[in-house]
């Protein structure tokens, strides 16, 4: 993916400071973080709207900003679609009206054939004639987009495009947004704080947290390859322990933690060592805890890494999945408040367990499976 935007911006406002610097490609790139942390500030940046107190935004070969070269380009001459937090469609406005709202400059006649072709390309032509009030939240999401996509933008700015749908909606219009987005091929910048979402539709996600940048990686890379146990938490992702050196080469570490001895595999990415004593942290995702059957032998090392024990003190049924929390034998105090790992078993496999009724287990987890984290 080829570099098509290059952010630097500092701004600020009375209690809080803006002040990142990230790059992306010709697809669609996730501002991903919790709220607050200046995610559509920096959109309204980027769109012109609000005047940054430094940095440069390149799009391309064009400079949209530069606080030094005097640069500063109006919305208009930016070219941005922007689809707003809830859509903020005009609501007595009709389907057509809103989407043509942003070609008021051009031709009647060219105004007419744009908005037809756009209503045609997102399936809204039925609808052309109806307010926002008498079409259904996704056809609602369709309309925002097509009056973003309308004006032939340079690129997308879309601000939590998915927050106003409920979950069903909300899954079903996420594989829908990726597919317009990808079919008409307009570079994006979306806003979102659900990780699920930002790994559905972005090809690179840009960590954000108190106005700064904390990682910026390609989807895959940031999910498997947090930069900090920050970023892991920000994320959302469980199990996420501290623990402290044992002994570490290039391709083993091993850690003590709640009076185990746990071994993992070292990240080929690590630059360096950690000494004995150290503290580290990493994570053990709950879906990759194995849970040892009681009717097949005892464990044994070979097809058994990592084995503990402990029982369950909690549960939560998902459905499909059920999420067990469970306290180790091990002495001294959990290391989650009132239990040390959750994890995470398919339903069937909670049924022909039987574990409703047996609560003591023993857990095995691989030794590829435990992900440690840089300082």
């Amino acid at each position: 993916m080829s570099e098509h935007l290059s952010v630097r911006l500092v701004k600020y406002l009375p209690a809080f400071t803006l002040d990142v610097a990230w790059t992306a490609g010709d697809g669609i790139a996730v501002l991903f973080g919790p709220s607050g942390a200046g995610k559509t500030l920096t959109l309204q940046c980027l769109a012109g709207l609000l005047r940054p107190d430094d940095g440069r935004i390149v799009v391309g070969e064009r400079i949209f900003f530069d606080a030094e070269a005097g640069v500063d380009l109006s919305p208009q001459q930016r070219r941005i679609g922007y689809v707003f937090q809830g859509y903020a469609l005009f609501p007595h406005l009709s389907v057509e009206a809103n989407v043509g709202f942003g070609l008021r400059g051009r031709p009647a006649v060219d105004a007419r054939r744009r908005v037809g072709e756009v209503l045609e390309r997102l399936g809204l032509g039925a609808l052309a004639r109806r307010k926002p009030a008498e079409i259904s939240g996704g056809q609602r999401q369709r309309v925002a987009l097509g009056r973003a996509l309308a004006i032939d933008p340079a690129f997308l700015l879309l601000d939590e495009p998915l927050s106003a749908l409920d979950a069903p909606t909300r899954a079903a219009l996420r594989e829908e947004l990726r597919g317009i987005l990808a079919e008409w091929g307009i570079p994006a910048v979306l806003v979102t704080h659900d990780f699920a979402e930002a790994y559905r539709l972005g090809d690179r996600i840009v960590v954000y947290e108190h106005g700064r940048v904390i990682q910026s990686a390609p989807r895959s890379e940031l999910l498997w390859q947090p930069a900090s146990e920050v970023v892991a938490r920000i994320m959302g992702i469980r199990n996420v322990l501290s623990g402290t050196v044992v002994k570490a080469t290039a391709d083993r570490i091993q850690i003590r933690w709640r009076g185990l001895l746990l071994e993992a595999v070292n990240s080929p990415t690590r630059s360096y060592l950690p000494p004995p004593e150290s503290p580290i942290a990493f994570f053990i995702r709950p879906e990759y805890v194995r849970l040892i059957r009681k009717d097949r032998g005892a464990p044994d090392a070979a097809h058994h890494m990592n084995l503990m024990a402990g029982r369950v003190v909690a549960e939560a049924d998902f459905g499909t999945v059920w999420t067990l929390r469970l306290r180790l034998d091990a002495p001294g105090p959990p290391a989650q408040g009132d239990f040390d790992l959750e994890v995470e078993v398919p339903r069937l496999v909670y049924e022909i367990l039987e574990i409703e009724r047996d609560r003591h287990w023993q857990l095995s987890v691989h030794r590829g499976s435990i992900h440690v984290l840089p300082a």
